[in-house]
C-alpha cells in the first residue's frame, strides 16, 4: 500500500507562487535573525537558493539606502548655484549664436563663377 504525500497547508505559499514584498521581508528577517536557511526553506516552501537571492537583494537595497546622506544647509545653496550656472550657460550660447549671425552678415558674399 503506497502512501500519498500529504498536501501542503493552504497557508504556506509554494515556491512557484507570487510573493508580496512584505511576505518576502518577513522571511528574510527570519534568516537575518539567525534561523537556519534549510529550516526556513522547508517551513515556507521556497528553495534555499531563492531565499538566498531574496536575502542578498534585501541587503543590497538596505546598503544603498544607507549610502544616501541627509540633506543639509548646503543643498539649497548648491541648487541655487546650479540654477545660476544653467542661466549663464544659456546666455553664453545665445550670445555665441548672435555673434555667428553678425559675423555672417559682415562676410562678403561668396564668389561664384557664372557658367
Amino acid at each position: 500500500m503506497s502512501r500519498k504525500p500529504s498536501p501542503r497547508p493552504a497557508s504556506r505559499p509554494s515556491d512557484r507562487g507570487r510573493w508580496s514584498s512584505k511576505r518576502k521581508t518577513e522571511v528574510v528577517l527570519r534568516l537575518l535573525r539567525g534561523e537556519p536557511l534549510d529550516e526556513v526553506s522547508r517551513d515556507v516552501g521556497v528553495t534555499a537558493s531563492r531565499l538566498t537571492r531574496w536575502r542578498d537583494d534585501f541587503l543590497a537595497a538596505g546598503q544603498s539606502g544607507l549610502m544616501a546622506r541627509e540633506a543639509d544647509s548646503r543643498d539649497e545653496e548648491i541648487k541655487s548655484l546650479k540654477t545660476k550656472l544653467g542661466d549663464q550657460l544659456m546666455t553664453i550660447e545665445l550670445l555665441e549664436d548672435k555673434i555667428d549671425q553678425l559675423e555672417d552678415g559682415l562676410r562678403p558674399p561668396s564668389r561664384r563663377r557664372k557658367p
